[in-house]
């Protein structure tokens, strides 16, 4: 039974081998389950000789299978297997360590030959050395891998998505752009990054991961109460967004104290923005803005510091602002306590 479920797999492998060799030798299975040499190629043939390149990369002998690929592409530059001359030219340069030079075999047969059945496989090779140079590899120069390739690698695992979308390529392509723009610390194009992963990849096993590092990448893009407060806003839909879809995420990432944090951040914003406009001489702006931070942020430390403020504001308003204004006597006394110095009762 086992023999008869093996034997369809084994000719269904043996012919992805014949394909993929060009046509260099066919073997059939004989009855004894031995395999049989029926056919050859003359090695003389272009198909001949571009197997025996492929002979030499499958031995190790990666310089001479890149050589011999060359003088094939040189002799035949119109052949119908130019692509795969290309693609084994490419595998024989990243064997041997020089990823760079095999892009542009590899971009070659891309560009030029995209209908072809080495088209996805040189998309392969292009998100495997881009994954490489994300994740630290540095270019050769002289040498040594002393170049930095972060400019190559977000080419690379760009192309992949836009080559290929929807596939799993680009779903690879595009987790691993976001993380490395989270790992340089470019947090504007990893929180634009990882939007477009979740909008395009939905069902991926990555999305808890990218979810969580698109809150805290939208936090980073807060650079203080002066700055633009969008990133602090946007963070706050996410984790509610996290709440409600992963509750065990949400709570062992602390969702329910980075909300008091944004909070927090969000009010002394509106703090700075009050005593920006106090100190332009424009009272009744400020205290609408404090108006708002009692009403959005009643328990943060920022509003008390507005209260305190608002000591020396109340007199400075007029009558119809103070009749549709709340009680900040009363809040005073929540919040901060009776003292000397309190708000008088209106």
């Amino acid at each position: 039974m086992r023999g008869a479920l093996m034997r369809p797999v084994a000719l269904c492998a043996a012919a992805l081998i014949a394909g993929s060799a060009l046509g260099q030798q066919k073997y059939e299975l004989s009855d004894t389950d031995e395999w049989t040499l029926v056919d050859s190629v003359d090695p003389s043939t272009p198909a001949g000789l571009l197997a025996t390149a492929r002979k030499a990369l499958a031995a190790g002998e990666n310089k001479r299978a890149a050589n011999l690929a060359t003088d094939w592409i040189k002799r035949y530059p119109r052949d119908p297997f130019l692509a795969d001359a290309y693609l084994l030219r490419g595998n024989a340069l990243q064997a041997r360590g020089e990823y760079f030079k095999a892009l542009f075999d590899y971009e070659f047969v891309a560009r030029a030959y995209p209908a072809s059945e080495a088209f996805v496989t040189v998309i392969q090779r292009e998100l495997q050395i881009g994954v490489e140079y994300a994740r630290g590899m540095k270019r050769l120069w002289l040498g040594m891998r002393i170049l930095n390739a972060d400019d190559v690698a977000e080419e690379l695992l760009i192309r992949v998505q836009e080559r290929m979308p929807g596939s799993r390529l680009a779903e690879k392509a595009a987790i691993e752009l976001a993380d490395h723009y989270f790992r340089k610390r470019e947090m504007r194009l990893a929180v634009e990054m990882y939007s477009i992963f979740l909008e395009n990849h939905p069902s991926s096993d990555q999305v808890s991961k990218a979810r969580r590092r698109l809150i805290y990448a939208e936090l980073a893009t807060f650079k203080g109460p002066p700055f633009d407060a969008s990133g602090l806003h946007e963070a706050r839909a996410r984790l509610n967004e996290l709440i409600a879809l992963e509750p065990a995420a949400a709570e062992r990432i602390g969702a329910d104290a980075l909300l008091v944090r944004i909070d927090e951040s969000d009010a002394q914003k509106l703090l700075v923005t009050a005593r920006w406009y106090l100190t332009t001489g424009d009272p009744i702006a400020g205290e609408l803005i404090i108006r708002r931070m009692v009403t959005r942020y009643p328990r943060t430390v920022a509003t008390a510091d507005a209260l305190r403020l608002m000591r020396n504001v109340i007199s400075l308003l007029p009558p119809s602002v103070l009749t549709e204004a709340p009680n900040y006597a009363a809040l005073q006394r929540a919040l901060l306590g009776s003292g000397p110095g309190g708000i008088a009762e209106p």
